[in-house]
């Protein structure tokens, strides 16, 4: 595709979408699985798409906002502005970050979307959803609760999207048009 701008739009709009389908598939196959404390939300695998593209830091953030809409009628309104927020930071961390690898493998990049979903969704969850003060212990338990979650898609899912995308040259085939 010769024009850059329109092949962004249009790797923004296809990322989007296919994070907010498998949010919306995983959650109508196993209710509460996308949005729980401890969350395998298996579309935050995608995340790994900001190491190949740029056009995946909105992507994955619109992603996230549509999926999250749906948490709205669950009392969840909040999650839709802060985890949004999580995904952008954790996006925008890994794309600077994806040059540096240990042994070919960009860990610290992949652990981005487990801190900032740690420290952001688990402060959203002490301060909003949790009756009484804030309490800096309890935090710290959410925000591992969450961490966790974000930790085991992105080591099992994330990492073998990964070397699926770099052992089969995906990313130019997909991103390089």
């Amino acid at each position: 595709m010769k024009n850059k701008k329109v092949l962004f739009i249009v790797q923004t709009a296809v990322i989007a979408a296919m994070y907010a389908a498998l949010t919306y598939a995983q959650n109508f196959l196993l209710p509460g699985t996308t949005s729980a404390a401890v969350q395998f939300r298996v579309s935050e695998a995608l995340n790994v798409l900001a190491l190949f593209t740029p056009s995946a830091i909105p992507g994955l953030t619109i992603g996230c906002v549509l999926s999250n809409i749906y948490n709205i009628g669950s009392g969840l309104p909040l999650d839709m502005i802060f985890g949004s927020l999580a995904t952008l930071g954790a996006t925008l961390c890994i794309y600077f970050m994806r040059n540096i690898k240990i042994k070919s493998y960009p860990l610290l990049a992949m652990l981005m979307p487990a801190v900032w979903n740690g420290v952001i969704v688990g402060w959203e969850i002490e301060t909003f959803f949790v009756e009484g003060d804030f309490i800096f212990a309890d935090f710290l338990v959410q925000g591992g609760l969450v961490a966790l979650g974000e930790l085991g898609v992105m080591i099992i899912l994330g990492t073998a999207l990964y070397y699926i995308i770099v052992k089969r040259d995906l990313s130019k085939k997909i991103f390089k048009a």
